[in-house]
């Protein structure tokens, strides 16, 4: 999932994280392993958000997946996994 910088910043303000800019040159890596999607690196590792089930009420949720964690022997170097959902949801937005 693809955020806008009102999306990100709403993310922020719940997730304790920090966003791959778009600008970023590993960015395009990403994108080729993994999709288009706004990238978040925290404590865990490589995450990406995706839409939640339904909430109702006009709020739009998405739930964090975690696509590479921090490696034992190395870390600052991330070992990639097959996508892990993770118990957290956000509200990034409303739908009009």
């Amino acid at each position: 999932m693809k955020l806008t910088s009102a999306q990100v910043e709403q993310t922020l303000t719940q997730f304790e994280g920090e966003v791959i800019p778009d600008n970023d040159p590993v960015v395009p890596q990403l994108n080729k392993l993994f999709g288009e999607h706004t990238f978040f690196l925290d404590s865990h590792g490589l995450n990406i958000v995706e839409p939640a089930e339904a909430s109702g009420a006009g709020v739009q949720s998405a739930k964090v997946v975690n696509l590479a964690n921090w490696s034992d022997a190395n870390p600052n170097r991330l070992e990639a996994h097959e996508p892990e959902p993770t118990d957290v949801v956000l509200i990034v937005g409303s739908r009009h």
